[in-house]
């Protein structure tokens, strides 16, 4: 079987970590095989193929693994009982499963394979506290392939070609892979419903059930080096907490907002955060737009709000006296995402922006979003600030008073 040249680009290209995700029958397992042989083919290699359970290990790629290496006179030895080859070269093949981490910690390895990632259980576990450190002393390199299912963590992983040199991602169709005809994919279209045929044939991304941002999307997420200069002003929404307080750093852009940074910061206060902002943005003008409750919130010792502390720091203060409806807020929020009037793009480092607008889910049955997984921190500090830049319903605001006792501007 030759290689097609979706899986000539993948395995010819030069990153280091590479991530594709693709439709059904787009020809996963033979790429598998065939990166698994071109990096085994360096003599006195380590490479291992790791499936979610090793029962899949065995059945997805174990025959025809064997069957290619014996076409090529590779082999030197087959261990059945632990599914490893040796090959003349004394290069290794090794299958494992995360499900057995235990089997895979400690060992250097030149090349890994994980194949069906976004089945994997726990997977950012898995990659960062198993397998990526098997392949530092040896400078390893992994190829991370699956058809997507939600947007867990191979979808971090997918995003990192935005932010990490040696990161490349690839998304290919069931059609693109040349495995399956049109007609064939026109059957499954007619029966399939419409959420699975675009997962499983157009590795979509499918959004969970009840996203709240569900205007989000690859759309968003650019790098804009143009927006860097240090003389313009700073737009921060901020969510005071104190594990954690959050703020979102922007700069306006031409047609909206360009979120450049983002600050978490633990067992905080305030005055703390505003240091931290001031080190990194020295003399930078900024506006804060703050959560609304901050004006009689008391994190520091000296019993000073939150609001006085922000306006004492030197930022100016975009806030009404009332928070607006969390409903108001996130609609203002997805009016900024969607992709045909696009106003919000975001840098590719702010990972925590990026992982709250796209996996943060409602509660179930329930149009209330879920805090439990902490998701919702970097939302509310962007939803502050978009709210008041972007008001879906402009209209004047009431004159209040903001915490020095003078009248608050309008912002719109």
């Amino acid at each position: 079987m030759k290689l097609t040249k979706p899986q000539k680009e993948i395995l010819n290209h030069p990153a280091r970590f590479k991530v594709v995700v693709s439709g059904r029958r787009f020809g996963k397992t033979y790429a598998s095989i065939a990166s698994l042989a071109k990096h085994a083919s360096v003599p006195n290699s380590k490479v291992m193929y790791v499936a979610p359970s090793y029962r899949m290990a065995k059945q997805i790629v174990w025959e025809d693994l064997k069957a290619m290496l014996r076409e090529k006179n590779w082999i030197k030895k087959i261990n059945e009982s632990e599914l490893t080859i040796t090959l003349v070269n004394s290069s290794i093949i090794m299958l494992r499963s995360v499900d057995n981490p235990d089997s895979i910690r400690g060992l250097g390895l030149d090349h890994v394979v994980i194949d069906e990632a976004a089945d994997v259980v726990h997977l950012d576990e898995a990659w960062n506290a198993v397998l990526r450190p098997c392949l530092s002393d040896r400078e390893g390199s992994a190829l991370i392939i699956s058809s997507p299912k939600g947007r867990g963590y191979l979808y971090d992983l997918y995003q990192n070609q935005k932010r990490l040199d040696n990161w490349q991602s690839w998304q290919y169709t069931t059609i693109e892979g040349g495995n399956v005809t049109a007609e064939e994919i026109e059957t499954a279209k007619a029966q399939l419903d419409e959420r699975t045929f675009k997962q499983e044939y157009l590795a979509q991304w499918i959004d969970y059930s009840g996203l709240i941002y569900y205007a989000f999307g690859d759309h968003n997420i650019m790098k804009r080096d143009d927006l860097l200069d240090p003389n313009t002003m700073l737009h921060i929404g901020w969510d005071f907490n104190i594990d954690p307080g959050c703020a979102v750093i922007a700069v306006k852009t031409r047609f909206g907002l360009h979120i450049i940074d983002e600050l978490e910061m633990y067992g905080t206060n305030t005055q703390e955060m505003c240091a931290e902002i001031q080190r990194k943005y020295r003399n930078r003008r900024s506006i804060a737009y703050p959560d609304a409750s901050g004006s009689a919130r008391k994190s520091s010792a000296g019993g000073i709000t939150d609001h006085i502390i922000l306006s004492n720091a030197g930022f100016q203060l975009k806030v009404g006296a009332v928070n607006p409806a969390v409903k108001d807020r996130i609609a203002s929020v997805n009016s900024v995402l969607k992709e045909d009037n696009i106003r919000l793009t975001i840098d590719p480092n702010c990972v925590k922006v990026i992982n709250g607008l796209s996996k943060h889910v409602y509660k179930e049955g329930t149009r209330q979003p879920e805090k439990d997984s902490g998701l919702d921190h970097f939302n509310d500090a962007l939803g502050y600030m978009v709210n008041h830049l972007f008001p879906l319903n402009i209209r004047p605001r009431t004159n209040h008073l903001n915490p020095l006792g003078q009248k608050a501007r309008r912002t719109f």
